[in-house]
């Protein structure tokens, strides 16, 4: 598969930072390699879903395993390809430690024509002692699209989280 040499995940994921779920659960972009992204996100009291435990809801954990596979994906493709979840599973292993952060770390190992696979974990600071494994696959729905200098889709006009 053709890589585009100037893909760039972490300005893509700085460019949609700010807009729709990526804003409101506060995902930053941490690292990448040529098949893997590091995704976190910040503590938030709104994102409890145990307020006895302090712990972070699950759809919460959802969102951040979720994009943190769609920047893996497209990292291994060198280009972003809208992409459509054909099936995904996450394992919870335990529960996270309380009032705690959470990362992502997903990689993209195969490939083909039309799907991509994915696995990973989230972690609340230990990667070797995960809150939640996955376990993913996606299939493209479209031609690549190339993005503009800022890391957006060409002609998109999303408002920010804070400004709505």
């Amino acid at each position: 598969m053709m890589r585009d040499a100037s893909f760039d995940p972490a300005m893509m994921f700085r460019a949609m930072q700010g807009y729709g779920h990526t804003g409101l659960l506060g995902l930053t972009y941490v690292a990448h390699g040529a098949d893997w992204a590091e995704i976190a996100m910040p503590f938030n009291d709104a994102l409890v879903g145990d307020v006895a435990a302090g712990t972070m809801a699950t759809g919460a954990v959802t969102g951040l395993l979720d994009m943190c596979c769609g920047v893996a994906v497209w990292t291994r493709l060198g280009q972003f390809r809208p992409q459509a979840t054909l099936d995904l599973r996450i394992d919870y292993l335990r529960a996270a430690h309380p009032r705690t952060d959470m990362a992502a770390r997903v990689t993209c190992y195969r490939v083909t024509r039309d799907i991509a696979f994915v696995r990973g974990v989230a972690h609340d600071g230990d990667v070797a002692d995960p809150v939640a494994h996955i376990a993913a696959t996606f299939m493209f729905t479209g031609a690549p699209i190339a993005l503009d200098k800022d890391g957006r889709r060409p002609g998109f006009t999303g408002a920010r989280v804070a400004e709505r």
